[in-house]
């Protein structure tokens, strides 16, 4: 098995539409009529979910009529919410094909087919032409990512001068490796975690600048914990990205508050600009 298809595999199998619909109906929503807000709680599939979309959102100068990439772009939760919020168009990409599939089925599901559209690829080998895109992001996705100077001078090659491009990830820290399952390996296997310091290196050396980090370790944190203590008092919600995470998801999300916690991990929002 080839490590993209690993990597596919680990984040979605099997009719992933079937499961959200299950649940969507298990949680007394109507698929007929539900909307983009109704889907948020399972369809922001990144850590903090959709509170972490609605931060990057507010801190990026997007316009209306603009056509953003969302690479990684999982079910399509973020680019459907920024469309609908900013009147913009987003074209997705994933490397998992479930996901693929389960993201256009919802895309339809609320009437967005028009503005969303989401596809099978590698964001190491992005299927666009040159200076399409007004901006892109990415959101969760490179600590996946096997070969950062590719994806970051795909990213590059794809937008055009003087649009920006934003990720979000989990950076390495500085005191061990992570322990594990997490959201993106269950053992280590397929993970490329670098620190932040260093994929800022590499976003300049593709042609990225006026590079603005921020750490946002304590507001990540502070969500594991909050849904640490609701399942502990039996609150988790019927509707969430663990239907996603699958049964391991107790442990996974409890890894991730620790690893923040002991200097393993270290979240970051990372915005720059094609100069």
């Amino acid at each position: 098995m080839t490590d993209e298809q690993s990597i596919s595999d680990h984040w979605g199998t099997g009719d992933v539409y079937f499961r959200i619909i299950e649940a969507m109906k298990a949680a007394g929503i109507d698929p007929d009529t539900v909307t983009v807000e109704q889907l948020a709680p399972v369809d922001h599939f990144h850590a903090r979910g959709f509170p972490a979309t609605v931060e990057l959102a507010d801190a990026l100068p997007i316009e209306a009529g603009q056509r953003l990439v969302d690479i990684g772009c999982g079910i399509g939760g973020p680019a459907r919410y920024l469309a609908r919020r900013f009147g913009c168009k987003v074209d997705g990409l994933d490397i998992t094909a479930p996901f693929v599939e389960a993201g256009n089925k919802l895309t339809a599901l609320v009437g967005m087919q028009d503005v969303v559209k989401i596809e099978l690829g590698d964001g190491q080998k992005l299927p666009y032409a040159d200076t399409t895109f007004d901006g892109g992001y990415a959101q969760h996705v490179t600590m996946n990512v096997p070969d950062r100077s590719a994806f970051f001078d795909e990213a590059f090659r794809v937008l055009k001068p003087g649009a920006f491009f934003a990720l979000t990830e989990h950076g390495l820290g500085e005191l061990g490796d992570p322990h594990h399952p997490l959201p993106w390996s269950e053992d280590g296997s397929g993970a490329y975690l670098m620190r932040p310091a260093d994929t800022v290196a590499v976003l300049e050396k593709s042609g990225f600048s006026d590079i603005q980090v921020t750490d946002t370790g304590e507001s990540y944190l502070q969500g594991y914990l909050r849904v640490i203590e609701m399942a502990g008092k039996g609150e988790a919600p019927v509707f969430g990205t663990h239907i996603l995470l699958g049964k391991l998801a107790p442990q996974i999300v409890r890894n991730a508050a620790r690893n923040i916690e002991e200097g393993r991990t270290h979240p970051v929002q990372i915005i720059g600009r094609k100069a």
